[in-house]
């Protein structure tokens, strides 16, 4: 039986477009490292390679928030991520994410390394323009 809106075939749709819309987000950032950095995919010096990953990690967070709960609403997901992400920056102040990041790549691309307040400001960056987006698309789906 179908519950509400959202049933198992459209949530699991919605999951599939949420991890192929991860992974662009992710494929986008590390060809920006790639194409700006001297140091290659994992090399995050520059302003634009810096910036514009933040950014784009938020962007990822904000369809992971789908993958997790396909049902949510766009304004909703949107301050989860942004959320999530404050709280992962702020993290950073502990030195646990540095230490992970020492022995893990996986942990240094999910948990940074180290503190940059100028990265609260650029997660909502990534974030906000796809909820406005996604509010926009919604509306036009009968």
């Amino acid at each position: 039986m179908e519950s509400g809106r959202y049933g198992h075939a459209v949530r699991w749709r919605v999951r599939g477009i949420a991890l192929a819309t991860a992974a662009g987000f992710l494929a986008v950032a590390l060809g920006i490292r790639l194409l700006v950095s001297a140091g290659g995919v994992l090399d995050g010096s520059g302003a634009l390679a810096q910036h514009s990953g933040t950014a784009l990690y938020a962007s990822m967070v904000y369809a992971g928030v789908f993958l997790l709960a396909p049902a949510t609403r766009p304004v909703v997901a949107g301050a989860w991520a942004i959320a999530f992400c404050w709280l992962v920056e702020c993290l950073q102040l502990t030195g646990v994410p540095a230490e992970l990041s020492e022995h893990s790549l996986l942990a240094r691309l999910v948990l940074g390394a180290t503190f940059d307040p100028a990265d609260l400001f650029w997660y909502p960056v990534g974030v906000l323009p796809l909820v406005a987006l996604h509010q926009v698309a919604a509306r036009g789906l009968p």
